[in-house]
């Protein structure tokens, strides 16, 4: 997953702090899928205009970043001539393990440079603090946009006390998700729908209504790809799904959201909310479950629901080059198109909610 850690970057003079940072943000990527509600961070020591240790957080409850790079120096000695670039601010307070900040006073590391402030009001401008006042040289935003997208799902939790919301769907190219028989299968080709369990790996939990659960009766695992199965969500607000469905196997975490009871058995939550502002409630249970992310699966009136609310931070949609001319319409969404990729047959497009006036309004 990294190249060898002792290594110049540039062999004809001093590399920027930017280039470093950048390490570090590639680096914290690896933990995705694998640290959550923990933020993804990456952490390079260099010495000179040499990498001489790098590490990243690889596992929620695991050491951290900072404490990862510092232990694959071979040398301890030398790091009262390091610089340390972390992609956060490094933690100050003990919580599953010590404080980075502690720790990186006790080895003397003179200079640090990080790209974003934590938003965990635990840490927030602390960290910084306790280096600062132990004499250490702190730099701060360097790279600070390239490592706040990383950490969005992060951010947002803290940020606006919810998950980070993904919606994904399929569409045909006239602009359908299902035929008016509510059949779906298959719109999108078999390397899109591998991608889709890889993103599921990636996400904390993934949500479907129960029409989804009823139509296409949905494993929600991963299946197609090695990882981490998410957390199934399903909304059954009169609790009227057949319970031989797959989404009530036993097999994984599920959560049923509904109007009737509250009732556990084995790994099936039912969990019964208030019927006004009844996404809000869900997500506000979600956030204190610390599930940092979902994505929302469908079916199309869920998708709608989300949308109306202005419950999204990303949408990811399959075009398919196939029509049905009649069927069960895909959402309409207004937003930033951030990317256009092309797959195999489909068209993924990624779209976010604007965010300025700079931004033209489109409508998908």
């Amino acid at each position: 997953m990294t190249s060898n850690p002792a290594k110049k970057t540039d062999e004809h003079g001093p590399a920027s702090p930017e280039v470093f940072m950048r390490r570090a943000i590639e680096l914290a990527r690896n933990g995705l899928g694998f640290v959550s509600p923990n933020p993804l961070v990456g952490s390079v020591v260099v010495h000179g205009n040499r990498i001489v240790g790098e590490g990243w957080h690889q596992r929620y409850g695991g050491p951290h970043a900072e404490v990862n790079a510092v232990e694959s120096v071979p040398d301890k000695q030398i790091l009262r001539g390091c610089t340390l670039y972390v992609s956060l601010e490094p933690c100050s307070h003990t919580g599953k393990t010590p404080p980075c900040a502690d720790m990186l006073i006790r080895h003397g590391i003179p200079h640090v440079v990080i790209a974003n402030q934590d938003p965990n009001p635990l840490v927030s401008g602390k960290g910084i603090a306790k280096l600062r006042n132990a004499g250490i040289t702190v730099t701060t935003d360097i790279l600070s946009d390239d490592a706040a997208k990383l950490n969005r799902r992060f951010f947002t939790y803290m940020r606006k006390g919810r998950p980070y919301i993904i919606l994904k769907w399929a569409q045909t190219s006239d602009g359908f998700m299902a035929r008016t028989n509510f059949d779906s299968k298959w719109i999108s080709d078999a390397y899109s729908r591998q991608l889709v369990h890889k993103w599921r790996t990636e996400e904390d939990a993934v949500l479907v209504g129960s029409g989804t659960a009823m139509h296409d009766n949905p494993q929600l695992n991963v299946r197609h790809w090695t990882g981490r199965n998410p957390v199934r969500i399903v909304i059954d607000r009169n609790l009227r799904l057949d319970k031989s469905l797959n989404l009530f196997d036993g097999t994984q975490r599920t959560r049923c959201y509904n109007l009737i009871r509250n009732e556990t058995h084995d790994k099936v939550s039912f969990i019964k909310l208030d019927r006004n502002q009844f996404l809000h409630a869900m997500m506000e249970h979600l956030f204190r479950e610390k599930i940092q992310s979902v994505i929302v699966e469908g079916g199309s009136q869920l998708l709608k629901s989300f949308i109306e609310a202005g419950l999204w931070d990303e949408a990811r949609i399959f075009i398919s080059p196939a029509t049905f001319r009649e069927g069960i319409a895909a959402p309409m969404i207004a937003g930033q198109l951030t990317q256009q990729i092309r797959l195999m047959n489909d068209w993924l497009k990624i779209i976010e909610p604007v965010r300025g006036e700079e931004h033209r309004d489109e409508r998908f």
